[in-house]
């Protein structure tokens, strides 16, 4: 009998616990979409923030249109945030916390350069795969 009654309550700390993850998980969206949208108020910052997964600040500087020390500055802004991690794969880079999209923030496409040209924001499997093609 003893053994139903603590199979009993483990399933009903279970279940609040599933409560209480549902409700911190509902908040903590909300917070990091308004984070996110006080920290990414330009274009550049938004196509910065969306490329911050592992490649280097000259990347990310080339596709949005600001220096390398821009982007640096950037991602120790959005760490103090708590918006962006160093990277686990890359000493020195950064890597976004939250995608933009997932949380209904649009990632605009930004002109670049001289030549006024569209760059399209490449997705990681995209990078992956030309990754594999030049090795």
């Amino acid at each position: 009998m003893a053994e139903k009654e603590t199979t009993d309550k483990q399933d009903k700390v279970i279940e609040l616990l599933e409560e209480i993850l549902r409700w911190t998980r509902l908040q903590g969206v909300q917070n990091a979409r308004a984070v996110l949208v006080d920290a990414l108020e330009t274009d550049a910052h938004k196509v910065a923030y969306q490329l911050s997964d592992g490649r280097s600040s000259t990347e990310v500087s080339k596709a949005c249109g600001v220096s390398g020390m821009t982007v640096t500055n950037y991602w120790r802004r959005w760490f103090t945030l708590g918006i962006a991690q160093p990277s686990k794969k890359y000493k020195g880079r950064f890597e976004r916390a939250f995608s933009p999209e997932d949380l209904g923030i649009e990632i605009p496409t930004i002109e670049v350069g001289a030549k006024a040209k569209t760059t399209k924001v490449a997705e990681p499997e995209e990078i992956a795969t030309k990754e594999g093609e030049s090795e």
